[in-house]
């Protein structure tokens, strides 16, 4: 077993605490590659930001259990080499199992996620509760899920949107034991979240799409103040990197996501953990598609991705400073 701290990992706790105090919340960036671990840690030693380094269930497959423990490592002495050692969690995406969870608690992640939402409430509350007394053994911090949300990205799909019951988040909590909880008010997952029959359209023809229930949100932090609230599926796909893609050969149609200023306005109340995996993808593929359209004759891998990397970290920042609020709180 490699425990998170020979790493020089930290659990989202005492982060967690800080960010509900100050009215911010702390990205949570999905990565299985290289390049995006640079972006990521390039982007927050800038601003200062702590970060979670969030990994699915298909993205530990893909990048390897072994490599991805010492990619954590490096990360941290990545970011101490860029001259700020900011505070890194490696959590668990929407892991599915208690065998999953356990797996990764023993290879070196700081923090998991148990998603029991397409299951039964008290199956959920459940298999919750497992995770929880075995994380908790090791000082591992735990995230639930009450509510479900539509879309697919990586290995999670729904068809259709529960949205949380704020009844039901004091029982959940208090018989669970979580650190944290994700709740559905809205968002959704993937850079085609929504259908079009579900949107309105903007003056520049934009899709726009239902506002976030902060109604149900409000509720949830009555019922449960200053505790600690996620956000997944809050990716905002921007228009300007789905013409990029586009206008390069790309085929997005129906592209829509959460709008900035309600992804700020939920990072100012109890929200102080906010997902974003498309935006970032968007990102990296619109940089890709313009180096093979303007140089079709291009084969260096670093000739495409390093722009690449270059636009995500330009993006975390921006998604940083201007709408969650994290920067100079590491």
């Amino acid at each position: 077993m490699t425990h998170y701290k020979e790493l020089g990992l930290v659990n989202s706790k005492e982060l967690f605490q800080k960010a509900v105090k100050g009215g911010y919340a702390i990205p949570a960036f999905n990565f299985n590659n290289l390049e995006q671990l640079q972006a990521i840690i390039g982007a927050c030693v800038e601003t200062k930001s702590p970060v979670l380094l969030q990994v699915s269930s298909g993205a530990r497959k893909y990048a390897n259990q072994t490599l991805l423990k010492h990619l954590a490592k490096g990360a941290v002495d990545y970011a101490n080499e860029l001259g700020y050692a900011i505070p890194i969690v490696l959590h668990l995406d929407h892991g599915d199992t208690l065998e999953l969870c356990k797996s990764c608690v023993e290879s070196g992640f700081s923090s998991v996620m148990i998603d029991g939402s397409h299951h039964p409430y008290e199956k959920n509350v459940e298999i919750t509760r497992q995770v929880v007394e075995y994380a908790h053994k090791y000082d591992v911090s735990v995230e639930g899920e009450l509510g479900v949300l539509a879309g697919i990205e990586d290995e999670v799909s729904s068809e259709v949107t529960h949205y949380t019951r704020p009844e039901e988040v004091e029982d959940f909590v208090k018989k669970t034991g979580v650190d944290s909880l994700a709740i559905s008010i809205g968002t959704s997952h993937g850079a085609t979240k929504f259908k079009p029959a579900q949107c309105t359209r903007n003056a520049d023809g934009v899709l726009v799409p239902p506002p976030l229930r902060f109604d149900i949100l409000e509720e949830v932090e009555r019922r449960i103040p200053g505790f600690p609230i996620v956000l997944h599926g809050a990716s905002s796909v921007p228009p300007d990197l789905v013409k990029l893609i586009n206008g390069n050969g790309g085929k997005l149609n129906d592209a829509v996501g959460i709008p900035e200023d309600q992804l700020r306005r939920a990072a100012a109340s109890a929200v102080c953990k906010v997902n974003i995996d498309s935006d970032g993808r968007l990102a990296m593929t619109a940089a890709i598609r313009k180096v093979f359209t303007e140089s079709p004759a291009e084969f260096d891998p670093r000739k495409y991705l390093g722009p690449a990397r270059d636009a995500l970290k330009a993006l975390y920042k921006h998604k940083i400073i201007n709408v969650l609020g994290s920067a100079n709180r590491a």
